[in-house]
């Protein structure tokens, strides 16, 4: 049975995320602190962009901007692509990879259910390939 989305975001509620008139330096900061790639950006609890260490690098460093002064709204990656809690592992790869991202926040109807990596994701499709591996091989010994 396919991983879904809902099953790799149990364990893992946390979403950081930062205000739109936040400064990139601000950003930095929670991702520093929370250890994560990229924050979402947040108007009224409503998702209106996402900031990642990609938007820094390509934004920020390579257009001569100081992180200090810019707010993330001038710099975040928008739209943001979502995905349901429904999608599968498999989905999420295909997309993260057509579009060349690297975080994908869960959107259940309206609400925010939670965001997950390429980490995340290739975790689910190895642990998926070893159940099928496992189970290939309890057949083949089984003589079945």
């Amino acid at each position: 049975m396919p991983t879904t989305v809902r099953a790799m975001i149990a364990g893992k509620r946390d979403v950081y995320s930062v205000a739109p008139e936040a400064t990139v330096f601000e950003a930095l900061q929670v991702m520093a602190e929370r250890n994560v790639g990229a924050v979402l950006v947040l108007h009224e609890g409503r998702i209106c962009g996402i900031f990642s260490e990609r938007d820094y690098a390509r934004k920020i460093v390579i257009r001569n901007r100081t992180s200090r002064d810019t707010p993330v709204r001038d710099v975040m990656t928008t739209p943001v692509v979502c995905v349901s809690p429904r999608a599968t592992a498999d989905d999420c790869m295909a997309l993260m990879t057509d579009r060349r991202i690297r975080h994908l926040p869960v959107l259940d109807g309206e609400q925010l259910a939670g965001i997950v990596s390429i980490g995340d994701v290739v975790r689910a499709v190895v642990d998926e390939q070893q159940r099928t591996i496992s189970d290939l091989v309890s057949y083949i010994v089984s003589g079945a």
